[in-house]
Formats: structure tokens, sequence, C-alpha cells
């Protein structure tokens, strides 16, 4: 035993009695239904959209899940996730995928049916991934935003075994009823078909 070893003075006791009694409000909150931030794709972030803007559901229980629904926002990234967060809007996707880095934002719970198709049935029935940009502008279709959301496609067809082909994995213009044309002409169907085959 080392008899030099200093004791615990009074300030330090007092300095950790001081951290002990910090209130709770200044510590970071942990809100009630935290596990819902939890995402269904490990590289997504969670940015959710208002529950206002999607049907909780119980997928693929309640609906089979089919196909991919490949969408172009015709707005910035920001701007989409505030249409996704409020409840005036009555959109969302499961997915959104920003051009400049394909960072992936999720906003729906895969389980949950989002509101993105126009078309009940195929809402049920799709994952729906929302790329951000416009249909007559190509150079939003980055390299990055074709490689992650080819990546994201590919984990959503290995999860719910959906064929890796253009019959399941569909453009926003192939809806029944719809009047989008998303994601426009100037999406590469053969190279993103090829990256979802290859990740």
């Amino acid at each position: 035993m080392d008899r030099h070893r200093s004791l615990p003075t009074r300030r330090h006791l007092l300095k950790g009695a001081a951290l002990a009694a910090v209130p709770y409000a200044l510590l970071p909150a942990t809100r009630a239904g935290a596990e819902a931030e939890t995402v269904d794709y490990p590289s997504a972030e969670w940015q959710p959209a208002t529950s206002s803007n999607y049907t909780v559901s119980g997928r693929p229980g309640t609906y089979t899940i089919d196909r991919v629904i490949i969408h172009v926002t015709q707005e910035t990234y920001t701007d989409t996730l505030a249409i996704f967060q409020n409840p005036q809007k009555a959109v969302s996707a499961h997915y959104l995928v920003r051009s400049a880095d394909g960072h992936i934002a999720q906003c729906v719970r895969e389980a949950n049916v989002a509101w993105h198709a126009g078309n009940w049935d195929y809402n049920t029935r799709s994952i729906g991934i929302e790329h951000e940009g416009w249909v007559d502008q190509p150079a939003y279709f980055t390299d990055a935003l074709y490689e992650q959301s080819a990546k994201l496609t590919a984990a959503v067809c290995d999860t719910y075994a959906i064929p890796k082909d253009r019959a399941h994995i569909i453009g926003h213009y192939q809806v029944p009823g719809t009047d989008h044309t998303d994601p426009g002409p100037n999406w590469d169907w053969v190279r993103y078909i090829r990256l979802v085959n290859f990740a």
C-alpha cells in the first residue's frame, strides 16, 4: 500500500457531487419511441416523415412487398424532407437519396405504407425511393446517387425476395393511373439495373 497516495480532497468530492447533480434536462433526451429511430437500411440516416403522411402497417405480414418504385423529387433534398414532415402535403417515401454524395435518409419504416405512388395498391406492395433532382436536369443523377441508390435497392430486393429486374424495379411513370413522368428519360435504367445486380 502506497502511503503517499493522496486521499480525495474536499474540492474533488464537491466537484463529483456537482456532476452527479446535473439536471436531467441538460442531458440528451431519450424520446418515447426511440426504437422507431433505428433504420431498416444500416447506411441510412433516420429523418422521419410526419405520421400524418403514411399508413402504419405490419408489412410484409399485412401486405406483400413485391416491387421498388424509383422517383425523382423535383425538389432539393432539404425541401423534400420538409415536404415529408409537413402534414398538409399528404406524401412520403421510404427513402430519399441525395444527389451530391448519395447520402440516404429513411423517412418511413419499410413495415409501413408510404404515400408515394399515387395508387393505393402499389403503395401497399412497394418500397418508394426518391432521388434528389429534376427529370430534365441529368446532372443531378451523379455516380454517387446511382451507386448508393443501387445498393439500397439491392438490399431491399434481398430482404423481400424481389427479382432485380425492370418488371419489379419500376419508375413512378409505370404506376397505373399516375400523371408523373419520373424518373424521366435521363434516368439510365440499364446502368441502374446492372448496378443493383452487382451490389
